[in-house]
């Protein structure tokens, strides 16, 4: 393969430097042997039509062939598919009718391939004036954070809606989701709800709330524990903003119904408190790491237990990840580390504060990687990073070899480098 041809990337400081992109990619097959150690999940990012003429805070438009042949790409390697999650932006742009179209087509398509999917339950069809900003964490309403102050729609809004909504409507809102999840033939995630955090005033309203409907589920299902690094709105989470009396009332409720739940989510980028938590989950209930930063050291494990995975960084890491889960699965942990410790500075670049908005750059490797024409986001969610550093993610991919074509990476960088003033 030709090496691309030099490409002009900002320089701290001012003025540009040059960077040599990798000449030859790495070459992962998919269609290997299924997992046999571990259970996997990619969120999955969605794709939008750069055709439709939309605003922002309107309807998503999702070019759904693009889409879905993304979660095909994921498939082919192994991977099983959260559908539907934060990865997807999922109340950053994509609201619930657009949510819902979303997990029928992905769900109708993982039956026909026999793909693994497990897709988020969550409340945000609640209308906005069905929660008022009144209840909403102060750090979700400081000056930084408005251009993410959006409420159950998955909207912007610049409104103050004044009527609460009740835990019935936030229960119902949730039973909704779930009857379509389960229709659908697709496993439930149940997410944290902005609704929830906003009206809940004591832990046994979560108690109350996840009872409810880890007993009305057919099938055991994913519990997840968002941390308000990804959603300001979520701060105090399980009725305290004390991590430890929160992790309490967590496993309290897994602890009431541990046939229901076949394992959690933890997305709180924190180690220790995974490891802790996770020695603490009854026999049979998985921990699935969600932790961006430390994934290697949790899949891997230790004498105790390990994780499994369902991580946003796998969006872009898909083919590479999973060869290292079948290198695991050969028992040699080392090698394993081997090929997803290098990948660590990419991901804690891609989720540098603020977190949230970790979509951009996923959408944008998407785009250089060839599995999009475009670098377009609903909700505008493009314009959320700097281009130093889209620059700098685009070098540490390059760098990691996943880009199928570095030639067309190369080209498309070059590209929108020259829109943005920076001349190759």
């Amino acid at each position: 393969m030709t090496r691309p041809l030099q490409v002009l990337l900002p320089a701290e400081g001012g003025g540009t430097r040059a960077y040599t992109p990798r000449g030859e990619p790495l070459r992962i097959a998919a269609d290997g042997p299924p997992f046999t150690s571990r259970t996997v999940y990619s969120a999955a990012h969605v794709v939008a039509d750069p055709f439709a003429d939309v605003s922002p805070d309107g309807p998503a438009a999702v070019d759904w062939d693009a889409t879905l042949a993304f979660r095909h790409h994921l498939w082919s390697h192994g991977l099983g598919v959260a559908e539907a999650m934060d990865t997807a932006q999922r109340g950053m742009g994509l609201d619930w009718p657009g949510a819902a179209e979303l997990i029928r087509r992905s769900a109708a398509e993982a039956k026909a391939v026999g793909g693994r999917i497990a897709c988020g339950v969550g409340t945000d069809q609640l209308s906005t004036a069905q929660l008022s900003t009144d209840q909403l964490p102060t750090a979700q309403l400081s000056t930084d954070q408005q251009p993410t102050a959006q409420l159950a729609t998955g909207q912007l809004t610049t409104g103050r809606p004044t009527l609460p909504a009740k835990l019935p409507q936030i229960v119902q809102a949730y039973e909704e989701q779930l009857a379509l999840v389960e229709a659908a033939g697709a496993q439930a995630i149940l997410m944290a709800s902005r609704a929830l955090a906003a009206t809940a005033t004591s832990p046994d309203d979560y108690a109350e709330t996840y009872g409810h409907l880890l007993r009305q589920a057919s099938e055991p299902v994913i519990l997840h524990w968002l941390g308000p690094m990804f959603d300001p709105a979520l701060e105090g989470y399980w009725g305290s903003a004390d991590l430890d009396a929160a992790t309490d009332t967590f496993l309290d409720v897994i602890a009431a119904h541990p046939d229901k739940v076949d394992g959690i989510k933890i997305s709180l980028l924190d180690a220790d408190r995974e490891v802790a938590l996770r020695r603490r989950l009854p026999q049979g209930v998985r921990c699935y790491t969600g932790d961006d930063f430390h994934y290697p050291e949790l899949i891997a494990g230790d004498g105790h237990g390990f994780s499994h995975a369902l991580l946003g960084v796998f969006d872009p890491l898909g083919p590479l990840a999973a060869e290292a889960v079948r290198v695991l699965d050969t028992g040699d942990a080392q090698g394993f580390r081997a090929l997803l410790d290098p990948t660590v500075e990419l991901s804690r670049h891609l989720f540098r504060n603020p977190t949230r908005y970790y979509k951009t750059g996923v959408v944008f490797l998407a785009w250089l990687a060839g599995h999009q024409t475009h670098f377009t986001m609903v909700g505008g969610l493009q314009s959320a990073r700097s281009l130093p550093h889209l620059a700098r993610a685009y070098e540490l991919a390059d760098g990691l070899g996943l880009f199928p074509d570095p030639t067309l990476a190369a080209s498309r960088m070059r590209s929108l480098l020259t829109v943005h003033g920076v001349p190759q």
